[in-house]
């Protein structure tokens, strides 16, 4: 399973490991990945994602899951997420 987040689309970064002598050698930074569900109030249903804790952060600062995913670029979205996204948008357009 690949390290990217769901939400935001983080993934590995590549870099240098510094030694006091400055030799440096290659590392990879790996985004913090947390498996969490996060409930949808439009759809009142809970979905299990793996996001990083930067981008859980994310979606509670923009007012959860439904506003998130209505915000966000498709691009940076997972398929799981764009399938729920585009669910969403089904329920807005019913319920309007």
């Amino acid at each position: 399973m690949s390290r990217i987040c769901e939400l935001t689309g983080k993934g590995r970064m590549t870099g240098h490991n510094v030694s006091h002598a400055n030799n440096k050698t290659k590392r990879v930074f790996l985004p913090n990945l947390q498996n969490v569900t996060l409930m949808s109030e439009k759809l009142d249903r809970s979905f299990k994602f793996r996001v990083s804790t930067h981008g859980l952060r994310s979606v509670e600062h923009n007012g959860g899951l439904d506003n998130w995913l209505l915000k966000t670029n498709d691009e940076k979205l997972s398929p799981r997420a764009l399938k729920v996204k585009r669910e969403l948008v089904k329920a807005q357009a019913q319920a309007a």
